[in-house]
C-alpha cells in the first residue's frame, strides 16, 4: 500500500482531469496487481486465488489501456496546443 500510495502522489500531473487520473490510476492498479500477487503466494483458497488471478489479468490489461492513452495524450501536446476531448 505504501508504494501504490507514493506512487500516486508522485504520479505527474498537469491539472487536466483526463491526464492526472490516468497518472495516478496507473499505479493503483499496480497497487492492486502487487497484492494480488501477495495473497497468492500465501493461500490455498480457490476462491480468493481464482479472484486475485482475475485482478492482475484486468488490472495488467488495463494499465496497458492507460499506457496507450497516456503515450497518444503526449503525443497529440507534442504537436499541438489542445488535446480534444
Amino acid at each position: 500500500m505504501a508504494v501504490m500510495d507514493d506512487g500516486m502522489v508522485r504520479a505527474p500531473r498537469n491539472g487536466v482531469p483526463e491526464h492526472d487520473f490516468i497518472t495516478m490510476m496507473i499505479p493503483h492498479h499496480q497497487g492492486a496487481i502487487d497484492m494480488a500477487k501477495a495473497v497468492l503466494l500465501n493461500t490455498s483458497d480457490p476462491e480468493l486465488r481464482n479472484l486475485a488471478q482475475g485482478i492482475i489479468t484486468e488490472q495488467q490489461n488495463e494499465i496497458r489501456v492507460m499506457q496507450a492513452w497516456l503515450a497518444r495524450y503526449q503525443a497529440r501536446q507534442a504537436g499541438t496546443a489542445t488535446f480534444p476531448k
